[in-house]
């Protein structure tokens, strides 16, 4: 990937952002070494490893990066046999206790059922030298000291040194604190030139404590002297210091000796540690900008739903979809300046750079990028005044090298296409460059304000022509973009509003060609439709939404029901049991009261009273749990349009279609649903509507519309309706109708097309053309 087109597209900024979230300075230099790659595997397993860090932020807020250092230099040092200092080897011991507390903290995440395998098989190479890391805490201090610890010898030496010190110390304070010291001294403190204790004598008394002068104050009247009776005691103490420094020197030779055994492995450790640094730094960047994983694809195709610049502040940037290399691969954005068309082109130039380095990209989920070999860009006014080149001049140097490399496997982005020059030769310049790189199969978008170019996507397969929004009411841009809709020209409508008089107006309306006002009036026509479109879809949406929270409301009203009747059936059950139980007692009584009778009276028999007993039996009521009624056969043979009640529901509706041997589609209010024909009652048939005596063309007793509006549809229900309207238009002997399906994610659109092309009296199956409703349009020809 050219550096040149990184610096046109603004790509080093999106590194700088990155690095603000490395936790390392590792982790920061692999930010910025961050490049595209041209590696579909590569770039895949790039955006795998960004979403387990991304998924691991999401569950558990964040991750123990702390403590990792670049001790790659102390590492080769001490391999060489050089001295580590003690706060290098205190960074070597942090940076391995840091990957072994990442170890950990990822076992855990793997073993509460997390799948982050990339991430693990990074893990699994880290060698976590817990021995090495142990043995240089023991010595060194979290601050780069060193510890006594280290060694029975220096605790010794440095309890030498802490008594001799305190008795250096006790000696001058006793001279300090002597009667005529505060004539002597001009100060009363003890202090240290050239590691000897020492204490401030006046220059005139200098004779009186003897001993050795180290230093005098700036004015000369102030001697820094160590008294004679303190020099032995001095002496003994840097005698001490001296060995303490030999055996601080000993301790660091050997923990770098150590540390020079395991140089190979603490460099594999810092590698691996930047590694995860920087996947974490990439999944803070998607959350900050509310990215998301795309699809990956090397075949050219770029579909962005709500894609933002990443550049812009969130609170101003305007979110397009922007879709590329499906059915056309040319889009050529016209209009004019300060409407947006350069933003659209670096927003898609930034998500696929981004996109192809691992990044994940300011879009909606579903969205999908393309790896291609090469993105060529020429945007903005790169005039160079040191070659003497002019706007145009230096645009053209810039196209001139994209033209030797452009192919079928680049984008190519072009702003302001022909500008700088001649409108008529910069207008037919642009198109020949146009022609050339669609013809080489490269992914193209361009803008441009030449409204030569608005009729460019009309004569051409595979270009398509956009535009930005321009909202006339309030005079400014809503940086929206329109594919499908040319830009037009707003001077009469902006005129108008600014209070330019009618007539003048109607008077430069006169000098635009005939041809030109009308293009004019069907782009206004096409934005008009557009509008109407999506504030149908909306109402659609919003439609289906309530439908689905009606079948919701439903189905839970009626699970409330069923379990309200079992309570009910079962709480009749006890009381009746309590009841059957209470006759029994009752009934035992009086079998008990006959038995005493009959001892009372010989002349009543056994077997009279059993045969009592069982008549008290089986006239005691048997309770048994209420069934479901079995559902009975319909009587009637169901037909489209008959009115029926589904039994489950306890809801009448009428019947649609039958989609099965043993389904039908059945409208209910307004939701459909699919119901077992079991489940179904009928009622009455719907009473068919008298034929209207209109000129037109009947295949049935109903008229059958020139178009089908699958918007909102299903996608089961909505094959079933293509065939039955193929089937009416069939009858109807119409040579064509249209088919509405939407753009949407194009399953639906893919499914229809999939299913017109091996329909036997389909002659041709086409999207239909800008005017027509371009891709969300099927035009089908019958033979």
């Amino acid at each position: 990937m050219h550096s040149k087109v990184l610096k046109t597209l603004e790509f080093d900024k999106i590194k700088e952002q990155l690095l603000t979230y490395a936790s390392s300075s590792i982790g920061k230099e692999r930010a910025l070494q961050l490049a595209p790659s041209t590696d579909l595997t590569e770039v895949i397993k790039w955006h795998d490893e960004t979403d387990e860090g991304a998924n691991v932020l999401r569950l558990k807020g964040n991750v123990p990066l702390g403590g990792i250092f670049d001790i790659r230099g102390p590492a080769k040092r001490a391999q060489i046999g050089g001295v580590l200092s003690p706060h290098e080897l205190m960074e070597v011991a942090s940076t391995i206790r840091a990957g072994r507390i990442l170890s950990r903290f990822f076992q855990d995440v793997a073993e509460d059922e997390h799948e982050i395998p990339l991430i693990l098989e990074y893990m699994e190479t880290l060698n976590p030298h817990q021995e090495l890391q142990e043995t240089i805490g023991f010595a060194i201090g979290e601050h780069g000291e060193v510890l006594d610890s280290a060694s029975d010898k220096l605790r010794t030496l440095r309890n030498q040194l802490r008594t001799n010190e305190s008795r250096v110390r006790e000696k001058l304070e006793s001279m300090i604190r002597s009667s005529n010291a505060q004539k002597m001294l001009s100060d009363a403190l003890v202090t240290i030139r050239n590691d000897r204790f020492v204490i401030p004598v006046k220059q005139e008394y200098r004779s009186v404590y003897g001993g050795i002068i180290h230093d005098q104050s700036s004015s000369g009247q102030t001697l820094f002297i160590e008294p004679q009776v303190i020099v032995e005691l001095n002496n003994v103490l840097q005698e001490t210091r001296i060995k303490e420094h030999v055996e601080v020197e000993r301790i660091l030779i050997e923990l770098s000796a150590a540390v020079g055994e395991h140089t190979h492995e603490l460099l594999q450790n810092v590698k691996i540690l930047a590694q995860i640094d920087f996947i974490f730094a990439k999944a803070r960047y998607s959350k900050a900008i509310r990215g998301s994983k795309p699809k990956i694809n090397d075949e050219g195709r770029v579909r962005l739903f709500k894609a933002k610049h990443p550049l812009i502040p969130a609170d101003v940037v305007v979110a397009n979809d922007i879709f590329l290399g499906d059915t056309f691969s040319t889009i050529v954005i016209t209009g004019p300046n300060t409407g947006g068309k350069t933003v659209t082109l670096k927003t898609i130039g930034l998500c696929t750079l981004m996109g192809q380095s691992g990044l994940q990209i300011p879009a909606l989920d579903g969205s999908e990028i393309a790896v291609f070999k090469d993105v060529f860009a020429d945007i903005g006014d790169e005039q160079s005044i040191e070659q003497s080149l002019s706007t145009f001049s230096s645009h053209m140097v810039n196209i001139v090298e994209i033209l030797k490399h452009v192919d079928h496997e680049s984008l190519a982005l072009f702003d302001e296409l022909g500008a700088g020059t001649d409108p008529q030769e910069g207008a037919a310049l642009a198109i020949s460059i146009l022609d050339e790189v669609h013809k080489r199969g490269a992914r193209v978008i361009a803008t441009t304000h030449y409204p030569e170019l608005k009729a460019y996507g009309y004569d051409r397969d595979g270009v398509v022509n956009a535009s930005v929004e321009f909202d006339v009411e309030s005079l400014s841009p809503t940086y929206k973009l329109l594919i499908g809709v040319p830009g037009r020209s707003n001077a009469f409508e902006i005129s108008k509003r600014l209070g330019l008089n009618d007539s003048v107006i109607q008077n430069a309306r006169s000098h635009i060609g005939e041809d030109t006002n009308k293009v004019e009036k069907m782009i206004a026509s096409l934005e008009s439709s557009r509008r109407q479109a999506e504030i149908d879809q909306e109402e659609a949406e919003t439609y289906l939404k309530n439908a689905e929270k009606l079948q919701r409301e439903l189905e839970e009203e009626f699970q409330h029901y069923q379990d309200d009747k079992d309570a009910m059936m079962e709480k009749a059950a006890r009381k009746a049991a309590d009841l059957v139980e209470k006759a029994r007692a009752e009934a035992e009584d009086i079998i008990s009261e006959l038995r005493k009778m009959r001892f009372e009276n010989a002349n009543i028999k056994e077997h009279e009273l059993i045969n009592a007993r069982k008549r008290l039996d089986e006239a005691a009521p048997v309770i048994k749990k209420a069934k479901s009624k079995p559902k009975q056969p319909l009587k009637q043979e169901l037909k489209p349009g008959d009115e029926v009640k589904v039994i489950s529901f306890n809801q009448k509706g009428h019947l649609i279609e039958k989609v099965s041997s043993n389904e039908w589609q059945v409208q209910i209010g307004i939701m459909k649903m699919k119901v077992a024909e079991t489940d179904l009652q009928y009622t009455q048939t719907q009473k068919q509507k008298e034929p209207k005596p209109m000129a037109t063309i009947k295949g049935r007793d109903y008229h059958v519309s020139l178009e089908l509006d699958l918007r909102g549809e299903r996608f089961e229900s909505a094959i079933s309706r293509v065939e039955k309207y193929i089937d009416d238009a069939l009858l109807a002997s119409y040579p064509r109708v249209s088919i509405i399906h939407g753009k949407g994610t194009g399953a639906l659109r893919q499914g229809v097309q999939e299913y017109l092309k091996n329909h036997r009296s389909v002659k041709r199956a086409r999207f239909g053309e800008a005017g027509e409703g371009g891709t969300g349009v099927t035009i089908v020809e019958f033979k």
